[in-house]
């Protein structure tokens, strides 16, 4: 799994942006809170996005997979190697903390983003 396959995902969600953050983080956001970030740095290679509490648990027992640092109260995990989730997981993953930060919007914000479709 590479970072660009990752990058191009996430934008396919609905009413998905990007941009940088701590000036070396490329955060996907919907509705303006963010749902995945990766690194922009080279030699970095993890991935974090949020889950639920289920998940949460279950990704974490997993090798390479960790507590996102300062997010892991907020149920975000970092996957450190890209290749430990295959291609479905990593869409599912993805696909659920997109829609699990949709949810919490307003629901007028929603409309506004479906309606943008």
């Amino acid at each position: 799994m590479t970072k660009a396959y990752l990058r191009e995902f996430c934008m396919s969600l609905p009413g998905t942006t990007q941009d940088i953050k701590w000036e070396k983080d490329l955060c996907f956001c919907v509705g303006e809170k963010m749902f995945s970030v990766q690194s922009v740095e080279a030699d970095m290679e993890g991935v974090s996005f949020k889950t639920s509490l289920e998940e949460f648990d279950h990704l974490i027992s997993r090798a390479g997979i960790r507590p996102a640092p300062y997010l892991a109260r907020h149920h975000w995990v970092c996957v450190e190697d890209l290749d430990e989730l295959s291609k479905e997981e990593w869409e599912s993953y993805l696909r659920l903390a997109h829609q699990l930060v949709f949810a919490k919007l307003s629901k007028a914000r929603q409309r506004q983003i479906l309606a943008e479709r």
